[in-house]
């Protein structure tokens, strides 16, 4: 009771239900054999005369019902800008996933220690750039429904699907401040997605306040040819010289190398930007 009025509870909540969360008596259907997403819609309660079911979700917490007004209700004491460098690209011997250590907030370092490469699974690697709290929670949301796919169909969901399930899961959020910009590094395929939705596949990508000085590194000498010490010291080079132009990006450099073998070939190098 006094908990309730704490979290402002009402009797009838009147939020919309987070499209993708699943429970006993509301779920949301996304994975199907022909990988064909669809959600199934508001589901209804057999046990309460068919009142719609909802999330109780306190009003701190509730989406705003209209896309045309998204006002920040707490002022921040100043701006912050956030800033990384994170890249990946596909050459013969499989797919290399470099990213910079720093966490900024506008002229702070948050963290000079930070991954921003996540791994999935064996196959499966994740750059994350944006806001570090919304990457690191919709990392383990992926994760948690990868999993789960595994579990019901006795078989790992693909790298695209793995994109087009995250893409529908963040498509509810655009307009609204969260800050997300993934790329899957599958052994073979490199895909974008960002918290608006939007899905790009393609060899080769760099994300974040240092990318165009990284682009300028791999434009002028990345080709599919590449043995892998190569390619290491390629993508080190470009995160290197991206931290040196960009002041939110720096300390060290994290490099993932993915092959069709899995998680027996990954290289993991940690190395001080200098």
């Amino acid at each position: 009771m006094a908990l309730e009025d704490i979290c402002n509870f009402k009797d009838k909540p009147t939020h919309k239900t987070f499209p993708f969360y699943a429970s006993e008596d509301t779920s949301v259907s996304v994975f199907t054999e022909s990988l064909n997403f669809k959600w199934r819609g508001e589901m209804t309660s057999k046990k309460a005369s068919d009142v719609p079911l909802e999330f109780h979700v306190p009003s701190l917490f509730k989406r705003p019902s209209s896309r045309a007004s998204h006002s920040v209700s707490v002022r921040r004491p100043f701006p912050l800008s956030h800033g990384t460098t994170t890249l990946g690209f596909i050459f013969q011997g499989g797919v290399i996933a470099a990213a910079d250590t720093r966490a900024s907030a506008g002229g702070l370092v948050a963290c000079p220690a930070v991954h921003k490469i996540t791994p999935i699974h064996s196959h499966l690697v994740v750059t994350s750039s944006g806001s570090g709290a919304d990457c690191m929670l919709w990392e383990r949301i992926l994760t948690r429904e990868i999993r789960l796919y595994q579990l019901r169909h006795k078989r790992r969901l693909s790298i695209r699907g793995t994109a087009k399930l995250l893409s529908l899961m963040l498509h509810p959020f655009k307009g609204t401040d969260v800050c997300v910009a993934l790329t899957l590094c599958g052994w073979d395929k490199l895909i974008y997605v960002c918290s608006d939705g939007a899905r790009l596949q393609g060899d080769i990508f760099s994300v974040g306040s240092g990318s165009p000085y990284a682009y300028g590194v791999l434009d002028r000498s990345l080709s599919w040819s590449l043995n892998k010490e190569e390619a290491i010291l390629l993508a080190r080079e470009a995160v290197f010289r991206a931290t040196h132009r960009d002041a939110y990006s720096g300390n060290n450099v994290d490099l993932f190398h993915v092959t069709a073998e899995g998680s027996s070939v990954w290289a993991i190098h940690h190395e001080r930007c200098a």
